[in-house]
C-alpha cells in the first residue's frame, strides 16, 4: 500500500488545502510581457487577483503554488504581502505532473479536503469556491462547470465537418476542482508510477481511478484566459470596473439585558463577570450588530429572517454562527468586506483587556485582516439603562466593496 492510500485509511486532520497550478509558460498568450499568469490586469498580475479570492477565504487553509523554475522573483513580486503564506514548489513538465508536486507539499499538512486551480483563472468567486467545497464527500470529488451551449462540430482529416456532435449532457470544466485530499494523492501517484501522463484535469485522473466526481454549477464570468486577447479584455474589465466602485456601508444596533450569571460574551470572547446577557442565543449584542450591518450591505434583511428566536434550533447558539451566515452572503454576491467597527457600550466589565482577543475572532469570521477590524467601547455616562447596568448596547458599521458596474 502506498503512503498516501495508508493516511488515507487513517484519516486526516482536517482543513481544506489548494493548489495553484502556475508553471505553464502561456506560448499562446505571447511572451512579449512575461508568462501569462505573471501579465497585468487591472494594474495587478493576473496570479495576484487568484491568489487574492483564495487567501481570503475563511475556509482556506494552506496554499501551494506550482511555479516554474525561472519564475520565483516573479511570484514574490506578485504575491506581495502574500507571499509569506505560499508554499512554492517547483512544477513539472505538464500541468498533471506540477498537480501531483503541489500535493506532495500537502502531505505533511494532510488537509481533508484539497482545491486544484489554475492560476489564470482570476475571475473565480467565493461562491463557486464555496460550492465546490460543500460537494466534496470522503469519496467524491466536486467539478464546477457549464452546460456546453455552442453547437458542436468534428472535424475530418480533410478539414470538411465529419459530423455534428449532440450536446447533450456536455459540460466545459472549470476549476477549482475539489477533492477529498489522500485518494487524489494516491490516484497521481498510481498514475506517475504507471507512466500515464495523458490526464488534462484532476476530473480525468479520478475517473481513471473510479473517484467518482459531482458536478457543480460552474461560472461564466470564471474563464481561463488563455490568449493575448483574453487578457486584453480582462484588464479592460478591471479597469472599468475599478472607475466605478460600488461601496457600501451598512449599520446595525443591538442591545441586550443582564441577568445573573458568572460571564457575559462580546465579539465572541467570554468575558468573566457577575452577570450575563439574557437572550435567545448567547447574546452577543457586538456580533448581533455586526451581522444586521453585513445583511443590510446586500439587502438581505436582517438577523431575525434568518434565525428567528422562535426557532429553538438557536437556543444558546454561538453568535459566530450569524456573523459567518452574513459574511458567507456578501461573498456569493461578490462582496469583499473591507472594515468592521463596532462600539460597545456599557459600564461594565471592561472591554479594554479583550480587545486583542476580540480583534482575533472577528477576523477569522470575517476572514480579513486584524487592521480592517475596529472594537470601541464606552460608557452611557450612568444615563439610561445602559447607565444604570440593566443592559450592554452595540453599534456596528460594516464597508464592503461590491464588484463595479462596468459603464456601456
Amino acid at each position: 500500500m502506498s503512503e498516501a492510500s495508508e493516511k488515507q485509511a487513517v484519516g486526516t486532520s482536517g482543513g481544506i488545502g489548494v493548489v495553484i497550478v502556475a508553471a505553464g509558460r502561456g506560448a499562446r498568450a505571447g511572451q512579449a510581457d512575461g508568462p501569462k499568469q505573471y501579465q497585468r490586469i487591472g494594474g495587478r498580475a493576473v496570479i495576484a487577483h487568484t491568489l487574492d479570492m483564495f487567501l481570503s477565504h475563511p475556509l482556506i487553509g494552506p496554499v501551494v503554488v506550482a511555479i516554474h523554475a525561472d519564475d520565483a522573483e516573479l511570484l514574490q513580486r506578485s504575491a506581495g504581502a502574500h507571499a509569506d503564506r505560499l508554499i512554492t514548489v517547483i512544477g513539472g513538465p505538464s500541468r498533471q505532473a506540477s498537480v501531483r508536486l503541489g500535493l506532495l507539499a500537502l502531505r505533511d499538512r494532510a488537509p481533508a479536503k484539497v482545491l486544484v486551480h489554475d492560476a489564470v483563472r482570476p475571475f473565480v468567486d467565493a461562491g463557486l469556491i464555496d460550492r465546490t467545497i460543500e460537494a466534496i464527500g470522503e469519496r467524491q470529488g466536486a467539478l464546477p462547470a457549464l452546460p456546453v451551449a455552442d453547437t458542436l462540430k468534428r472535424e475530418s482529416a480533410t478539414g470538411m465537418i465529419d459530423e455534428t456532435v449532440s450536446r447533450a449532457g456536455l459540460h466545459a470544466a472549470q476549476t477549482p476542482q475539489g477533492f477529498p485530499f489522500w485518494p487524489l494523492l494516491a490516484a497521481h501517484e498510481k498514475a506517475h508510477h504507471l507512466g500515464k501522463a495523458e490526464f488534462t484535469d484532476d476530473a480525468a485522473i479520478a475517473e481513471w481511478a473510479h473517484i467518482p466526481v459531482k458536478i457543480v454549477p460552474g461560472s461564466p464570468d470564471n474563464v481561463k484566459l488563455t490568449w493575448a486577447r483574453d487578457i486584453a479584455l480582462a484588464d479592460q474589465r478591471l479597469s472599468s470596473a475599478q472607475r466605478f466602485p460600488d461601496i457600501r456601508t451598512g449599520n446595525g444596533y443591538d442591545v441586550h439585558a443582564l441577568e445573573p450569571g458568572d460571564h457575559v460574551t462580546l465579539c465572541g470572547v467570554a468575558i468573566p463577570y457577575e452577570r450575563k446577557l439574557s437572550g435567545h442565543s448567547d447574546a452577543d449584542v457586538g456580533l448581533h450588530a455586526l451581522t444586521d450591518a453585513l445583511l443590510a450591505t446586500c439587502g438581505a434583511g436582517d438577523i431575525g429572517t434568518h434565525f428567528p428566536p422562535s426557532d429553538p434550533q438557536w437556543k444558546g447558539a454561538a453568535s459566530k454562527i450569524f456573523v459567518e451566515h452574513a459574511a458567507k452572503l456578501v461573498r456569493e454576491r461578490g462582496g469583499r468586506i473591507a472594515n468592521a467597527d463596532i462600539t460597545l457600550i456599557c459600564e461594565a466589565p471592561r472591554v479594554g483587556p479583550h480587545r486583542a482577543a476580540m480583534t482575533e475572532a472577528l477576523s477569522a469570521m470575517l476572514g480579513i485582516a486584524p487592521e480592517r477590524i475596529s472594537i470601541k467601547a464606552t460608557t452611557n455616562e450612568k444615563l439610561g439603562f445602559v447607565g444604570r447596568g440593566e443592559g450592554i448596547a452595540a453599534i456596528a458599521t460594516a464597508s464592503v466593496v461590491y464588484p463595479g458596474e462596468v459603464p456601456a
